[in-house]
Order: structure tokens, then C-alpha cells, then sequence
């Protein structure tokens, strides 16, 4: 009798063999053709499209031997015009990009937003001009402080990006999971950014670091009390909910301005982990990615996520009567006093097919807004604006807008030309 597999390594194995069981199962249902090999390991074909006899270099040469280096004489040494050895080590070397800054560790999918409420009246936009109307979206799911290895289940604020790729330019949805923010400036960001990052004396995260940053900055008290309670650990991305945070504006047909917040709720309401679920969370879970596992394993399951936006609308004219600034992202707008409008719904129904092309290499900007949508006065947000776009420069190169997943689908066109990777021709 088979002994039973207990602890992380037994996990690991019991995990291995389903992942071989599943590849057969998946590639029998797909038509592909399923080689075993004498270590009974499972080899998949790849598609018609890219076979070849032989593995290839870059260049499309093929190699004979991909196991070996080639040497003068049995027992070497190795030479240099061994092309395949060298391309491969300096692919090797280069395969990783600057880690996001904030925003590191995260998950993609992608499917359709739909519009259910007619807007017209307050907002121009094309994607919103009809009830009923799709648009593809790719989501992005984060958390926000820690890097791109860590744990899914730390108290930490959780990002929430969408991507629209509407007739009139992309539209990048770019906020967070709680309503308010820390601080209300971009010029203190990095020094907010810094005292929750680990100590760089020691790389060790230490809370006094961060409350002696923010004992100077009273405003962030909003955001601690829902950071320190239940929306500090979301259950999983699928049940998140996204905020704006920041105040944009809306413009309609008619040139007429308001302000507007955006809300996303997730179906069934926002769930979250006690402190018991998140240690029970980490010990199931090998490889800490809880919350990736649970989306990708849903959309599998065609269990699509859904969303619901809304937005609070309020006429600028009227921002002088509240009891709060309506432009300070510390503050919240009390539903009951700015009541949400319902617009659309948000429905993941495909998952990725490379996670660095399309969850690495996916990029958000604020700034990133079409006709009808627009930025409001907001200081954290006019910061934003440029500070996204840069960083994406910085980590994936001047023309990053020209990658597959941040590519608009529809007709563009501008005079940018040349720059590093440039691939687009141009006449």
C-alpha cells in the first residue's frame, strides 16, 4: 500500500502529477497530437504554425544538439562560436525586466465590458453611446507594496486596472481597491512609497518606518481603518471591488462638465479573509498565489467574473457645498449624499496566454483617456498622469504603446517615429 503524501513536498508532487493528467486530458480535447516519452513524461506539439524538425536559434537555424556545448576534444574547452550556447546564455541573462515600482505582483484576464444604463446625458464617450454596447477590456488584479514573488494574502492595498479598447483609443481604468488614499499630493508619493517599502539598511519591512511617515500626514487616518479591517485582505481578485479613488470628469455631447468617481463591484459583493483564513491560505498554497489560482482556475471553469461600474456624479458648481473637497482623494463621497449610478457590467470570460506578454507587458497610465472622459484639478491625479506613463517608458521602452496588449484596436495613427524596438512601419 502507496503511503499518503503529507507536507509541502508531497503537495508538490500530488500537484505535478494533476498538471500531467490535465495536459493529456487538455490536449486530447484540443486535437493535439500527445507524444510520451520513454520517462513517460508528456510531450505536447506545438502548433502547426511553428513546428520544426529541430529546436531553432533565434534566427531560425536549426540545432542539432540543445543538450550539449560544443568543445575542442570530449573534455573541452568550450568555444565561442558555439552560436546556440552563446545566444542562449545571453537570452538567459536578459529574459527579466525592471520590476514595476508599486503594482508588482498581479494577474491578467480578459474579456467584454457592457453598457446596461444609457449615460448620454453626462458623458460623450462612444463606448457608452448605446445600451447594450461591448467593448474587450484586459483587467489587471495587484497588490501594491510588495514585490512580484510575494504573497497574494498580505494586508495591502490591492490594485484594479481595466483596459477598454474603444473605437475612439484605449481607456485605462487605473485604481485601487479602497476608496481613499494616504495622501492627497503626488509631490509626498515617493516618500510614501519609501516608508512602506522594507528598511534598505536591512530589507526588512518594520512598521515604525511606516507610522513615523505617516503620524506627519494625518489625512491617511481614512484609509487606515480600511486597510486595518476587513478590505485590507481581499478574499481573492474575483471578489474586489475598484475604486477611482481620484475625481475625473465627465463631458457630454453638449460640452457640459461633472465631476464623477468610479465604482466597480464585484457580483455577490466584496468578500475578504480573517487573519485565521490568510495563515490557512498560506499553508495550502505553495506557491503563495492564491488569488491568481482562484481566477484562472474560474475562467476555466467558465465561472466568468463579473463587475458592476458605477459612477458618482456631481456638478462642479455645487463642490463648495459639502462639508468635504470633492477633489481630496483622503475623502470619501458618502453614498448617501452622491448616490451611484449604475452604467455597465465587466465580464472576464478569457484567461491569458503568456503571462509575461500580456501581465508584465500590460501597461496603465490615468493619462490614457478618451473623448468625453477627462482629468479633474485633483493634485494626487495630475501627478499620476505623468508618473505612470514615465515608468512604463523606463520599463518597457519608449514604444511599449506599439506591444500587442497595450496596442489600441482601432485605427491610430501619429508621427512618433524610430526610438528603441520600434517595429511599426511607417510611410
Amino acid at each position: 500500500m502507496s503511503k499518503p503524501n503529507h507536507g509541502p513536498l508531497g503537495d508538490v508532487k500530488q500537484a505535478v502529477q494533476n498538471t500531467v493528467q490535465d495536459a493529456k486530458e487538455a490536449a486530447m480535447g484540443a486535437g493535439a497530437q500527445l507524444k510520451e516519452t520513454v520517462t513517460g513524461r508528456p510531450t505536447l506539439a506545438p502548433s502547426e504554425d511553428f513546428n520544426t524538425a529541430t529546436l531553432t536559434t533565434n534566427t531560425g537555424a536549426p540545432i542539432d544538439d540543445v543538450e550539449h556545448s560544443m568543445t575542442i576534444g570530449p573534455r573541452g574547452p568550450v568555444v565561442l562560436e558555439d552560436v546556440p550556447l552563446v545566444e542562449k546564455l545571453g537570452q538567459l541573462d536578459r529574459e527579466k525586466i525592471p520590476e514595476r515600482v508599486v503594482h508588482a505582483r498581479g494577474m491578467v484576464a480578459k474579456g467584454y465590458f457592457k453598457v446596461t444604463h444609457d449615460v448620454s446625458d453626462i458623458c460623450k464617450a462612444d463606448f457608452l453611446s448605446s445600451v447594450g454596447k461591448k467593448t474587450p477590456v484586459a483587467a489587471r488584479f495587484s497588490t501594491v507594496v510588495h514585490p512580484a514573488g510575494s504573497p497574494e494574502s498580505l494586508r495591502d492595498v490591492r490594485g484594479f486596472s481595466v483596459k477598454m479598447y474603444t473605437q475612439e483609443g484605449n481607456w485605462d481604468f487605473v485604481g485601487n481597491s479602497i476608496p481613499v488614499f494616504f495622501i492627497r499630493d503626488g509631490m509626498q508619493f515617493p516618500d510614501l512609497v519609501h516608508c512602506l517599502r522594507p528598511n534598505p539598511k536591512n530589507n526588512i519591512q518594520e512598521s515604525w518606518r511606516i507610522l513615523d511617515f505617516l503620524s506627519f500626514h494625518p489625512e491617511s487616518v481614512n484609509i487606515l481603518t480600511y486597510l486595518l479591517d476587513n478590505p485590507g485582505v481581499f478574499a481573492n481578485w474575483r471578489s474586489m471591488e475598484g475604486h477611482s479613488v481620484n475625481t475625473y470628469t465627465m463631458i457630454n455631447s453638449e460640452g457640459k462638465e461633472v465631476y464623477v468617481k468610479f465604482i466597480w463591484t464585484p457580483q455577490g459583493g466584496p468578500k475578504y479573509l480573517s487573519d485565521e483564513e490568510v495563515t490557512q491560505v498560506g499553508d495550502l498554497n505553495w506557491r503563495q498565489s492564491h488569488a491568481t489560482h482562484d481566477l484562472y482556475s474560474a475562467i476555466e471553469r467558465k465561472e466568468y467574473p463579473e463587475w458592476e461600474l458605477s459612477v458618482q456624479v456631481m456638478d462642479p458648481a455645487d463642490a463648495d457645498k459639502f462639508y468635504f473637497d470633492p477633489l481630496d482623494c483622503t475623502k470619501l463621497w458618502p453614498t448617501d449624499m452622491v448616490p451611484p449610478r449604475p452604467v455597465g457590467k465587466m465580464v472576464l470570460d478569457t484567461n491569458i496566454d503568456n503571462f509575461f506578454a500580456e501581465a508584465e507587458q500590460i501597461a496603465f497610465c490615468p493619462a490614457v483617456v478618451v473623448p468625453g472622459i477627462s482629468f479633474s484639478d485633483d493634485k494626487l491625479l495630475q501627478t499620476r498622469v505623468f508618473s505612470y506613463t514615465d515608468t512604463q517608458r523606463y520599463r518597457l521602452g519608449v514604444n511599449y504603446q506599439m506591444l500587442p496588449i497595450n496596442q489600441p484596436k482601432c485605427p491610430f495613427h501619429n508621427n512618433h517615429i524610430d526610438g528603441q524596438m520600434n517595429f511599426m512601419h511607417r510611410n
